[in-house]
């Protein structure tokens, strides 16, 4: 049987790959075509992280044993074949590519075809270039307070005051005894 994976980013809009592989290939075939796919290094420390239903983790298969301790024993990509994890069209799961800032690509199985094969996996369809593969952290920091503040103004109407916030941006705290804020804390 061959799966179709759609792949997609949260940080590239226009980004998408779309990748067909036999549904007996292990992870780590999958995550060399997505390598491949995307131009990132397979030397670096990767995971996939599968979903239940319920959007819930249900299983975590990783490049390497990460010596942790656990109950389980842990699922390492070169022993997972595909179709022992992943059976349903629409089935989600994400390849975290950069341990460093936990970013990660959108995976979907959008399509299976059964009684057909493949040798080696192919990408099928390349929209857009895909987000770096590793970030500045100062940069990546930046731009996650960046998406904070823009996601809290939409909902938060502390971010509907301006910057006249008690007579100027730069208050200090004669402004707050002009305001009569300060006499409030006089008593305790």
């Amino acid at each position: 049987m061959i799966y179709r994976f759609i792949l997609a980013s949260e940080e590239v809009d226009n980004f998408m790959r779309e990748i067909e592989i036999d549904a007996d290939a292990s992870f780590l075939d999958l995550r060399n075509a997505i390598c491949d796919a995307v131009g990132y290094s397979t030397k670096q420390l990767a995971s996939f992280l599968i979903y239940d239903d319920y959007r819930e983790k249900e299983f975590e298969i990783t490049l390497e044993d990460m010596g942790v301790d656990s109950s389980e024993d842990p699922l390492i990509m070169n022993e997972c074949i595909i179709s022992d994890y992943i059976e349903d069209k629409g089935q989600r799961l994400m390849y975290n590519f950069d341990f460093m800032t936990n970013r990660s690509l959108y995976m979907e199985l959008k399509d299976s075809m059964p009684g057909k094969h493949l040798d080696a996996p192919a990408c099928t369809l390349s929209v857009g270039n895909p987000p770096p593969e590793t970030i500045d952290f100062d940069e990546f920091d930046a731009a996650l307070n960046a998406k904070a503040i823009a996601e809290a103004s939409k909902h938060d109407p502390i971010f509907d005051l301006d910057d006249d916030l008690y007579g100027s941006s730069d208050f200090d705290d004669e402004d707050l005894a002009s305001a009569g804020i300060s006499d409030l804390y006089d008593d305790y």
